[in-house]
């Protein structure tokens, strides 16, 4: 990772989330520091406001999206989310700053955005018409998590296919082993001895659409 350079090297990611609060104070919910780190925590309305505003403000200069991914906070043994967070689901963006010598603009810093997603409406405006790249980390996290990105060009399953039932990296996601049939017609131990329904399996062809 770039180091801080130029007049803005004794600032933090922690300083420059704080710029952004003061320019949108109706978008930003909190800021988090742990040492040099800063996750700066956005209201999913205003994600798309948000990075802009990194990315074209020359004193932050936020332009190079690294990546987005998702995360599931629920404790499968209560059936609530964990760290004691009114939400299940939060969409992470990682960007960085990175500094350009010839025009002095970049600092080098990495500022992590994050933004509550609740689980009775996982739903989250897409950035791709930000940062273009986005659109394949998109696409993962709906199909890993179920969150849907609005406005995406193209939000389909990424890693399973179009028929798969649920999204596996959610925690309440039933684990199983892979069907295998003996010589003497039985099939393995990790889903018994008779045909069962596997967890993503359906019986009946396409069935994704139905759980959305």
């Amino acid at each position: 990772m770039a180091t801080d350079a130029g007049a803005d090297a004794g600032l933090t990611a922690a300083d420059d989330a704080r710029k952004v609060q003061a320019a949108l104070p109706h978008a930003v919910l909190d800021i988090l520091e742990n040492g040099n780190d800063a996750w700066l925590v956005v209201d999913r309305s205003s994600i798309q406001e948000t990075l802009q505003y990194l990315r074209d403000e020359p004193s932050l200069a936020y332009r190079f999206f690294y990546e987005c991914l998702g995360v599931d906070y629920l404790d499968p043994g209560t059936g609530s989310p964990i760290l004691g967070k009114a939400h299940r689901f939060e969409v992470v963006y990682n960007l960085l700053s990175i500094h350009d010598p010839r025009s002095q603009m970049g600092s080098g810093r990495r500022l992590f955005v994050k933004v509550p997603v609740p689980a009775d409406d996982p739903v989250v405006p897409t950035v791709t018409g930000i940062f273009p790249g986005a659109a394949f980390p998109e696409r993962e996290i709906y199909d890993m998590f179920g969150i849907r990105f609005d406005g995406h060009p193209d939000l389909r399953r990424l890693l399973m296919p179009d028929d798969w039932i649920g999204h596996p990296q959610r925690k309440d996601y039933p684990l199983g082993g892979e069907r295998v049939q003996f010589p003497n017609g039985t099939y393995g131990p990790s889903v018994g001895e008779k045909v069962v329904q596997h967890p993503g399996e359906g019986f009946f062809g396409r069935t994704a659409d139905e759980i959305e």
